[in-house]
């Protein structure tokens, strides 16, 4: 686990490298299906280390 999800209490289910084409939001799709498809604690977080944007899950109580 990264120490942005040790730090949110989440999970990280995908992750998408910084480097999408202009235009293109990888991550922020992806989590805007899983929140229609009910799950609205999914969020897109930065790992700057990684340089990668994570999709993750909070627990419930940080929503």
């Amino acid at each position: 686990m990264t120490e942005v999800a040790a730090a949110m209490d989440g999970t990280v289910l995908e992750r998408f490298p910084a480097g999408a084409p202009r235009g293109s939001r990888p991550a922020e799709e992806y989590a805007a299906r899983l929140q229609a498809a009910g799950e609205s604690g999914a969020t897109v977080v930065m790992d700057l280390k990684s340089d990668a944007f994570l999709v993750v899950i909070r627990e419930r109580g940080e929503e």
